[in-house]
């Protein structure tokens, strides 16, 4: 198949660090190469990639410098799309609705993968409009909000293997990775070590947005000698991270899509104690990745009894759910099923 992957442009594909959505579109990308498909990738000029690559910007535009051109550079993206549309026999968006009104002009099968947060109240005249543009969820928990919109199917997050083995004997310490931002709670990922004794080494992106949050709720918690906040790192540094902590917190306060986190950690054999909301229950297997929690009191209980999870039951759950080999084919067949069944006048 002649496939289009069309990226977001905060970030490169794939990310030099913080970056979900990026992270997922590269190693989708080189995977469907992989797998024989040819493959076109709508992204930065400084993304790395074997597909064809087209570029609206040079740079990611995450770049402070460059963060008010968003809406430019996007706009002028969506043009080169529809400009190549014919070149494809598939076109799969992730860059959330933006892309929405050139739908209806692109000649060919498309798809939207839908990375964010769906509870926002203005989404929900603006999904109605566009009701039959086919979607993609990342858990069925992420579709809560918009039942009814045109779900073509859930195809959860998968990554590469690691290059190195999960770790049966893990050092003495936790880990939280992710944004410090209200409703990720590292001030509860804190409270849970320190109540625990045991040292929390933090890998996170502060968004401008969050600053004062940081400043203000953050900040004064990292001055208690169990806590370390170590910034953004690389992925190989992240994995390393994960692959010797005992566990990751992901004691979250909000209706999280999917965690990409959670499967880094499952693919280093580390268990996962994670807050219930959101995608958590679908991606946790109880007891065999982790616990899931529903306040400090039964989270610090669990951090304490961590070691009764089984490294390598972990890593397997990864193996069996959440490889990259996994996605793409996943999403393949769903290619497939849409050209089948795409006609101009039902796909808008």
């Amino acid at each position: 198949m002649r496939i289009a992957q069309v990226a977001p442009l905060f970030e490169r594909v794939p990310p030099e660090a913080y970056g979900g959505t990026e992270r997922v579109i590269a190693v989708l990308t080189e995977e469907l190469i992989t797998q024989g498909h040819e493959v076109t990738l709508f992204a930065t000029g400084d993304s790395v990639t074997r597909a064809r690559l087209v570029a609206a910007v040079d740079h990611a535009l995450r770049d402070e410098r460059m963060q008010h051109s968003w809406l430019a550079y996007h706009t002028i993206q969506m043009d080169m799309v529809g400009k190549h549309a014919a070149d494809f026999d598939l076109i799969h968006f992730h860059t959330d609705y933006f892309h929405f009104p050139i739908t209806r002009q692109l000649g060919v099968p498309h798809l939207t993968t839908l990375h964010g947060r769906l509870d926002l109240p203005e989404l929900v005249p603006l999904y109605q409009y566009y009701r039959k543009i086919p979607l993609v969820s990342i858990s069925d928990s992420q579709r809560t909000p918009l039942p009814w919109a045109n779900w073509c199917r859930t195809i959860y997050h998968g990554l590469p293997v690691p290059d190195s083995s999960y770790l049966r004997d893990p050092q003495e310490y936790f880990a939280f990775i992710g944004r410090i931002s209200p409703e990720k709670r590292v001030d509860r990922a804190i409270e849970i070590a320190v109540q625990c004794g045991v040292p929390l080494y933090i890998a996170a992106k502060i968004d401008k947005e969050d600053e004062d949050y940081y400043k203000q709720c953050v900040r004064p918690l990292l001055h208690h000698p169990l806590v370390h906040f170590l910034g953004e790192l690389s992925d190989q540094e992240k994995l390393k991270l994960l692959g010797q902590a005992k566990a990751l917190l992901f004691p979250i306060d909000w209706p999280e899509p999917f965690g990409l986190v959670m499967i880094e950690s499952f693919s280093c054999g580390t268990p996962v104690i994670a807050y219930r909301h959101g995608s958590v229950a679908e991606i946790m297997e109880e007891g065999i990745t982790g616990f899931i929690v529903n306040d400090q009191e039964q989270a610090v209980y669990a951090a304490r009894n961590i070691g009764k999870i089984d490294r390598k039951k972990c890593r397997n759950s990864f193996d069996r759910r959440f490889t990259v080999t996994h996605m793409a084919s996943n999403y393949a067949s769903l290619y497939r099923k849409l050209m089948d069944g795409w006609k101009p006048s039902v796909i808008v």
